[in-house]
């Protein structure tokens, strides 16, 4: 495989003097020879040469190719002249942005999700975004179609158990990028493209499975709160028990140990307010 040959081309000030040189000396020698036709061959080298300019912007390149032989790349910018039977073709080398379009694919473990991405791109290489691809802009489409949907296989949307420690695509969203720019670089090298950023823009669950997943996550996140209540309630309930024990205020026999912990676990645990009931009798009554 060859590689992009980057060969600054020479001037087209030099070329531009010597082809006003030889309008001006035809136009000359017509008109004091009054009419000589000799000085009208002139007009055919002048075209030639004119052929050879060509101009690069900033950030624009032009590859050089001469019947089907690529010759060089021209990055630098400026006025330049080369060959005239050059075909000169154009490579803009501006990052670019690319908004992919949203995708239903399944996720690691089958659910069906929404999702796209934005890539930031260049090209970098012109020979290879010229001659070893069709069509580089379309080629940068396709593979980033592909990755994101690799990307979406290779990932759980989300873990409903906090014990777990796998990366899902919401919650590990760094490390998503990193792999999807990773798989991007390694797919578009060949085409000479540099992938400068690569990011997942929307991500959702589809419309088919958003109301249950929804209710999931409420479940899933009622039951973390509950837990977390019941742990800091038992934690209370001990301390009370505690206090009471070390200050000698009462003594509890096992009946009413497991009395008064159900009753405090009702108080600290329950949804609603609890309406207090005023024993006036004695604590066997």
């Amino acid at each position: 495989m060859k590689n992009e040959k980057k060969v600054k081309s020479v001037s087209g000030y030099v070329y531009l003097a010597f082809a006003l040189f030889l309008t001006v000396l035809m136009i000359g020698g017509f008109v004091l020879t009054k009419g000589n036709p000799l000085f009208l061959v002139l007009i055919p080298l002048i075209i030639f040469i004119a052929r050879g300019f060509f101009i690069v912007n900033p950030n624009i390149s032009k590859v050089l190719v001469l019947f089907g032989a690529y010759k060089r790349t021209v990055k630098v910018n400026g006025f330049f002249w080369a060959n005239p039977f050059y075909s000169k073709q154009k490579f803009s080398l501006r990052a670019r942005n690319f908004d992919s379009e949203r995708v239903k694919v399944n996720d690691k473990i089958g659910n069906p999700i929404m999702i796209n991405v934005i890539l930031v791109w260049k090209v970098n290489d012109t020979f290879k975004a010229a001659f070893d691809v069709d069509k580089y802009d379309e080629f940068v489409r396709v593979q980033t179609d592909a990755a994101v949907r690799k990307l979406a296989g290779s990932y759980s949307y989300d873990s409903f158990d906090d014990a777990q420690s796998e990366i899902t695509l919401r919650s590990g969203m760094d490390e998503v990028n990193e792999a999807l720019e990773f798989e991007l670089t390694e797919l578009l090298n060949m085409a000479g493209i540099e992938v400068m950023e690569a990011r997942i823009d929307y991500l959702a669950y589809a419309t088919e499975i958003a109301s249950s997943m929804l209710k999931r996550q409420q479940a899933v996140a009622i039951v973390a709160a509950r837990k977390k209540i019941v742990e800091g309630a038992v934690g209370m309930v001990e301390d009370a028990l505690q206090r009471l024990s070390d200050d000698k205020i009462i003594d509890f026999d096992e009946d009413k140990k497991a009395t008064m912990i159900s009753n405090l676990l009702v108080v600290l645990c329950g949804d609603k307010e609890v309406t207090p009931v005023i024993n006036s009798g004695t604590l066997h009554s």
